[in-house]
């Protein structure tokens, strides 16, 4: 770890449980800092919030593929294949748009000593209900 602060990329993990409406709620962040080698993913799916914008959302299996982005950031071998890409390459495939339940935002950067701490600090900002 160093003292200096290194550049980073994010991007929130927003929940879209009906796409034809497009709205959605943040659940989650994407955080690549490649001078630190640091890729990780914080998670939380607020379930009534999800629920009051579509009751029918399947909570569960999205709860399952916000962990499976947790896993392939963490490089567990079960979360498949993209976890034999390096970090760089696994932030970009992650990060692609798609057309899904579950999409990336925008990517944003910013400076940091600490990826993993930054990536709770992200969590509590932008995902998290306010305190």
């Amino acid at each position: 770890m160093t003292d200096r602060p290194q550049l980073y990329e994010y991007a929130l993990l927003r929940v879209v449980p009906r796409v034809d409406r497009g709205e959605s709620l943040n659940a989650g962040v994407v955080l690549h800092c490649r001078a630190l080698r640091f890729l990780g993913a914080r998670v939380h799916l607020d379930a009534d919030r999800l629920r009051a914008l579509d009751p029918a959302a399947d909570v569960p299996a999205i709860e399952h593929l916000l962990h499976t982005i947790a896993a392939v950031c963490d490089g567990e071998p079960d979360a498949g294949p993209a976890v034999a890409l390096d970090p760089g390459k696994r932030f970009r495939w992650l990060t692609a748009p798609r057309s899904t339940v579950v999409q990336t935002g925008p990517v944003h950067t910013g400076r940091t000593a600490d990826p993993a701490a930054e990536a709770d600090r992200l969590l509590r900002a932008l995902v998290l209900p306010p305190v």
